[in-house]
């Protein structure tokens, strides 16, 4: 799928999602047909430059703050209130961000980038 995310446009993207089903639809009929059903919603992200792209579908930042949140379930599942689910929520939160020291790379061709098509939304 990665090959798909890194296509040059759309075209390319189509004609390599294409290849994919032909190869594993026998396989995995309900994800092929997903890909084509919601196509739609995947397209979009071609209008983008390949640098903004990695960045968008990039999860790691997710998955990380997943996993702290499946820690902070693990010890303890039961909460008194709703208050205090988000209250633990917001901590984890708080914690898991303090471990992303990483800078996203090119962070200045991709701020630029969404500050031009974005305008007036980003603060400067």
């Amino acid at each position: 799928m990665k090959k798909i995310y890194t296509a040059a446009d759309e075209k390319t993207a189509t004609k390599i999602r294409d290849e994919i089903e032909q190869k594993w639809a026998k396989k995995y009929p309900h994800a092929m047909k997903s890909w084509r059903t919601n196509w739609d919603a995947i397209v979009p992200i071609f209008k983008f430059s390949p640098t903004l792209r990695t960045v968008i579908y990039t999860t790691n930042a997710i998955e990380s703050l997943n996993s702290t949140y499946r820690q902070l379930n693990r010890q303890r599942s039961v909460f008194p209130n709703d208050t205090a689910l988000l209250k633990a929520l917001f901590l984890a939160t708080e914690q898991a961000t303090q471990k992303w020291t990483m800078p996203i790379p090119n962070w200045g061709l991709i701020f630029g980038e969404l500050s031009i098509m974005f305008e007036g939304r980003l603060p400067l």
